[in-house]
């Protein structure tokens, strides 16, 4: 739908701009708080924003059409970063925003966490500014630790494969672990798991690493605590939503999932086990708790557009310190560390889960998937060993195949 707000204003814009800012957002909650914002932000610019808001799918069938035709009737635009970034900036449809956010002291560029950074930044160029965030964490049943005897939750890998044992041994029908087994869905949460190991998916030369000795750790430990200590007759075809219903149902003590969806888990009406639920920062492999931290989705200026200047007015706005602390608080996490640092930021939040994220943060890679243009078969090919590790099959030879046909993935996408 096109929701056109505020009256047009009077006097000119920048040259050769308007005084209208065409902006195409997605359907989310930031969107909505933004929408109710927008008003103040016209009164103070002298601008008017036309706002086209639209589903996933939608906003990605209009992105391929218009952008690829050069269009210019976008002006800010909406986009993830990890799934469809590398492709818009390799197709110079993001314009580079990095002297406009330098040059801007109250904007403070140096305010958002490194990590949304780098998913933003293409060539060292800026070419989008976070706006949301999902840091990965582990949930965990305060009441099932105690009852183990355990007085805190893992801190290292080691320790999270021990206590899943030792509760799940406890605790007949409930599983130690759980956690996303899908193909291409487990590789999100996966990529902690393999950062943590000293992995990625590809090295700094851009040569496929997913058949390193660490990435290879990364997969069998995956794999095994999942084949070992996960749901009786698991499934590999589990999303988050998935291994969320058997977590809040009380069928598992732990689970590392993104804290963006944790009211899933501490909401009574939809959680069994809502008032046992605690949070932890992801536990350190050989390399250290070295969880993800991206931003989900972003907002770049199209290059194509005659209105730039007024669309980094908007971006300004909506992506300041003022409106990312009353985001932060409406419970959508920001990527500013102002924000987490603020009292206010973190109220809303539960004790534990802010202080799980503010390591997150600090510790964060900026990826959680391989920044690629074809995210959707990447994903598919770097899966398999997960799949495989989970199903007992051999992992080094998974690893080693996998390793293979991505790296000629790779090649094709660079001719």
């Amino acid at each position: 739908m096109v929701v056109a707000l505020g009256l047009s204003a009077c006097g000119g814009g920048d040259a050769g701009g308007s005084d209208t800012v065409r902006v195409t957002l997605v359907n989310h909650v930031w969107t909505e708080n933004i929408k109710k914002a927008l008003p103040e932000f016209e009164k103070q610019s002298g601008l008017k924003v036309e706002v086209t808001q639209l589903g996933e799918d939608q906003l990605s069938d209009q992105y391929n059409v218009k952008l690829n035709a050069g269009s210019s009737d976008i002006d800010v635009m909406m986009y993830r970063p990890l799934q469809e970034g590398r492709l818009f900036a390799e197709n110079k449809y993001l314009a580079d925003l990095g002297e406009k956010a330098k040059a801007d002291s109250a904007f403070e560029i140096g305010d958002f966490q490194s990590g949304p950074v780098q998913a933003t930044t293409h060539k060292d160029k800026v070419v989008g500014i976070p706006i949301i965030t999902e840091q990965e964490v582990l949930y965990y049943r305060k009441d099932l630790l105690e009852k183990s005897g355990f007085t805190a939750p893992p801190k290292t890998l080691d320790e999270l494969k021990t206590q899943a044992a030792k509760v799940e041994a406890d605790n007949p029908g409930v599983a130690g672990f759980v956690s996303r087994t899908g193909k291409a869905a487990a590789v999100t949460q996966f990529s902690s798991f393999l950062f943590s190991f000293g992995g990625d998916f590809v090295d700094a030369g851009g040569k496929a690493t997913v058949n390193s000795e660490q990435a290879k750790q990364a997969y069998a430990y995956y794999g095994g605590l999942l084949r070992e200590h996960g749901p009786d007759k698991i499934s590999t075809d589990m999303s988050w939503s998935e291994a969320m219903a058997i977590f809040t149902q009380g069928k598992a003590a732990f689970y590392t999932e993104a804290n963006s969806l944790y009211k899933n888990a501490t909401d009574p009406a939809k959680s069994k086990v809502s008032d046992t639920v605690g949070f932890a920062a992801f536990p350190a492999g050989p390399a250290g708790s070295k969880p993800y931290n991206i931003p989900s989705w972003a907002l770049g200026v199209n290059d194509s557009s005659k209105n730039k200047d007024n669309a980094w007015k908007f971006i300004q706005w909506a992506a300041g310190k003022e409106q990312a602390l009353a985001q932060q608080k409406a419970g959508v996490p920001s990527a500013r560390t102002s924000v987490w640092d603020n009292p206010e930021g973190a109220a809303t939040y539960p004790k534990d889960l802010a202080e799980a994220t503010t390591v997150s943060t600090a510790n964060g890679v900026g990826h959680d998937r391989p920044l690629v243009k074809n995210v959707a078969k990447a994903r598919e090919i770097v899966g398999q060993p997960i799949v495989d590790a989970i199903t007992g099959k051999d992992v080094t030879a998974s690893a080693e195949s996998a390793n293979e046909a991505f790296q000629k993935f790779l090649d094709d996408e660079a001719k």
